[in-house]
């Protein structure tokens, strides 16, 4: 019989508990590491290469959400959480199950059975979008942090330290307190993400946090320049010096 390897993600002790004593039970399953906050999650999935991730959403450092963006796309995913508010964006993700606390043993193996047919069959399991955070925002809520992966290392920007983002084809470059980051991610989601009182599409490939810009410069007849506070010169285009006459008021 294949074994099959599995992480425990939960901030909470009792949770991982039961967790770890329905999961004693299964010769096809083994725990190879459990993980009390998502920093630590992340470490574990990519040093370890599990088959299965049974995850909390809310977590400290890093929420379930922020995880996913982080480790291999094709991850079986199982989310275990008192939330049930984000059990159909679970679902729309892709994850194998959504576990809501508390549960029995009999719809934990009913959990069981789903992720060894997810894992027995060949080429069954779709992607994890890496999207899912900004899938999981209710109406008017922006993000308040991006995380981006760096080799091992896992940085967190909150927004209001974003100076603009750059889109570089399917990626978008991130600057921030003088260090680029590379983050898998179109600019055009990245704008959806973000407050549009303080993010400004101000060309088709730039995305700029209002407060950075200093003053704009005339540069051909149809195009500006917007000098940020540090000196950087990003282009403007005609509609985004009207977006931003407009979010300043007609100055």
């Amino acid at each position: 019989m294949k074994t099959f390897r599995a992480i425990i993600a939960d901030d909470e002790e009792l949770a991982r508990r039961i967790l770890r004593e329905y999961l004693a039970g299964q010769n096809d399953i083994e725990i190879v590491a459990e993980c009390p906050n998502g920093f630590e999650a992340v470490k574990a999935v990519n040093d370890l290469c599990p088959d299965v991730l049974f995850l909390d959403v809310q977590m400290p450092k890093l929420d379930g959400f922020e995880v996913l963006e982080l480790v291999e796309p094709s991850l079986a995913v199982v989310f275990v959480t008192a939330f049930d508010q984000y059990a159909m964006k679970a679902f729309d993700a892709a994850a194998v199950d959504y576990l809501l606390k508390p549960f029995t043993a009999e719809r934990f193996g009913a959990s069981l059975d789903r992720v060894r047919v997810r894992l027995n069959t060949a080429g069954s399991a779709p992607s994890l979008p890496r999207n899912l955070k900004l899938a999981s925002r209710a109406p008017g809520e922006y993000l308040e942090r991006l995380v981006v992966k760096d080799g091992p290392r896992v940085h967190v920007i909150p927004t209001g330290k974003l100076d603009y983002a750059e889109a570089q084809d399917d990626y978008v470059a991130l600057r921030s307190e003088g260090k680029t980051w590379l983050k898998q991610q179109t600019v055009s989601s990245l704008e959806t993400a973000l407050d549009p009182r303080r993010f400004l599409r101000i060309h088709r490939s730039f995305l700029v946090n209002i407060e950075r810009i200093a003053r704009v410069e005339p540069n051909t007849k149809d195009t500006w320049f917007a000098i940020l506070r540090d000196g950087a010169k990003i282009p403007m285009s005609r509609a985004g010096y009207t977006r931003f006459r407009e979010l300043a008021g007609g100055e």
